[in-house]
């Protein structure tokens, strides 16, 4: 059971003094006497409240907040281009305003918590991203001034892009430049993003009589190197990769020259986002674009000009950038 966070009224309560008094306390502000100031002080101490900084900053007249909300690792915030084109999104729209971003990377274990924290201390709205489904719906129902980056239940504003036509768009590309053996890589079943990439891949293979290769992992690129060892063993005539992002990209690719097959001669991969990865990978990788910063900063719009409601959405186009690795089958 997590132990309820002291508040300013308690403090105020405890001390018999008004709310204003603990607040003059706490910055310092004339209109406490000495004897005063001293007692609220000790009662703050014996409850161990914390003055919430963005609270703080509303009060002084700092600005609004944007909350952000991922669920992963620490690690791979710090590691992955998505995670950063989001917050360049959100900054994008705040810039020139007393707004501010608040940032909140967590694990699974701790979102319920978190959201609950959140929930009670809103200003200009909450982004969630990678948070699971449940808990974005119980989050909803408390806190109306929320989106999601991918849909996730019935209502729930969201913005995305369209990802089962980006896939499909990527599959039919490896199609028409001769590849017949298109295996995929899909990201982590629960995320709306990876479902929609699979959703998009199999109605493409179905659609051009192609078989279903496919194996399923985390967006990152570890995964994508040790699925598609896997699947080079088990599937050798593989001749085409789609994966569901640039990171499970980059790691097929690892994989495929370290098993001695040549990009796009003898196998072609085809990434999802168009990050700075695909720009820069060897030879430069064909990728679907996501146009990521616009995402964010739509959805930062919206709850700055409070256009959030039920079922708001806001959905980007997803466009096939062709770059080297798919280069038509050169093994002839």
């Amino acid at each position: 059971m997590v132990q309820r966070r002291s508040t300013l009224a308690d403090v105020a309560a405890e001390a018999g003094v008004s709310k204003a008094a603990v607040s003059r306390v706490i910055n310092d502000a004339p209109g406490v006497s000495a004897q005063t100031r001293e007692h609220v002080r000790r009662v703050i101490a014996e409850l161990g409240y914390r003055p919430d900084p963005i609270a703080r900053a509303l009060a002084s007249g700092h600005g609004d907040v944007v909350e952000l909300v991922i669920v992963d690792d620490t690690s791979v915030f710090g590691t992955s281009p998505y995670y950063g084109r989001v917050t360049a999104g959100i900054l994008q729209e705040l810039t020139g305003s007393n707004s501010q971003l608040r940032v909140h990377v967590i694990d699974e274990l701790g979102t319920a918590a978190l959201l609950n924290r959140l929930a009670a201390s809103v200003s200009l709205g909450v982004l969630l991203v990678n948070v699971p489904t449940t808990l974005a719906a119980d989050f909803y129902r408390v806190c109306e001034r929320v989106v999601t980056i991918g849909p996730t239940v019935p209502g729930l504003p969201f913005v995305g892009c369209e990802n089962p036509e980006g896939a499909y768009a990527a599959v039919q590309h490896l199609y028409e430049t001769g590849r017949r053996r298109i295996a995929a890589l899909h990201g982590a079943e629960g995320n709306s993003c990876a479902e929609g990439r699979r959703d998009g891949y199999r109605r493409a293979v179905r659609d051009f009589g192609l078989p279903e290769i496919s194996a399923t992992g985390k967006f990152r690129r570890e995964a994508g190197y040790e699925l598609t060892q896997r699947l080079l063993a088990e599937e050798p005539e593989i001749d085409a990769i789609f994966a569901g992002c640039d990171l499970m990209a980059s790691g097929a690719m690892q994989a495929l020259g370290n098993a001695g097959r040549r990009i796009p001669q003898d196998v072609a991969v085809v990434g999802f986002d168009d990050s700075v990865i695909a720009e820069c990978a060897n030879p430069p990788m064909s990728s679907v674009h996501q146009p990521v910063e616009q995402m964010a900063a739509a959805a930062t719009r919206a709850l700055i000009n409070r256009q959030i409601a039920p079922h708001w959405r806001c959905v980007f186009p997803a466009q096939l950038q062709v770059r080297q690795s798919t280069a038509a089958d050169q093994s002839q």
